[in-house]
């Protein structure tokens, strides 16, 4: 029987432009694989011969959920995990406490780390970046911030083991990201005295 430890996998939550590209940038500087969960999403709209419009992305997130249980980006995403056999992972867009559940179950040293920023704020960055899921409007915005806190993002954030509020520059989010997952390495490989929530 091996006698390694579990990974240490960290997952990443946040609003729409809260700043999740930016921890990916930073983690893979450190040389960390990363899963990125909306990728299955957006393979299943592909599948479903679906563009990646915001609306068409928003339905297939809820519609895999509503076939398969709240849980079920996690379960798609675990083998591959466990495949990568790294001692760091990173795991970009939890959106709910099942997911958590999910990844903890199989990870005992699963630990969440929430980006926040304002909505204002986030609008902004979307409108900036541009991607195809991006809105383009503010209703278009409101009505994904809507979508994702009824599969439970908030609830994620609210128990999150550490929160870096990104409001000013992109190097202010690096050092506190940096300071962060140093942070969450080594109190693992110390050995944590307390649980997490999940």
């Amino acid at each position: 029987m091996s006698s390694k430890k579990p990974p240490i996998v960290i997952g990443i939550t946040g609003m729409p432009g809260a700043g999740k590209d930016t921890v990916r940038e930073i983690v893979r500087e450190y040389g960390f694989p990363v899963i990125v969960m909306g990728d299955e999403v957006r393979a299943e709209a592909a599948r479903r011969n679906l563009e990646p419009t915001p609306e068409n992305l928003g339905k297939v997130m809820l519609q895999i959920r509503a076939e398969e249980g709240p849980e079920v980006l996690a379960r798609r995403c675990i083998p591959k995990i466990k495949a990568l056999d790294a001692e760091v992972v990173i795991v970009d867009g939890l959106r709910s406490l099942h997911e958590v559940r999910a990844f903890r179950r199989e990870f005992p040293r699963f630990r969440v780390i929430a980006i926040h920023a304002s909505p204002k704020t986030r609008f902004k960055r979307l409108l900036k970046r541009g991607r195809s899921d991006d809105p383009k409007d503010w209703e278009t915005f409101y009505a994904r911030d809507q979508r994702e806190l009824s599969v439970g993002i908030g609830e994620v954030i609210a128990i999150a083991d550490h929160m870096i509020i990104n409001e000013g520059s992109i190097e202010h989010l690096k050092r506190e990201i940096r300071r962060v997952i140093r942070r969450v390495i080594e109190d693992e490989q110390a050995g944590p005295e307390c649980g997490s929530y999940g």
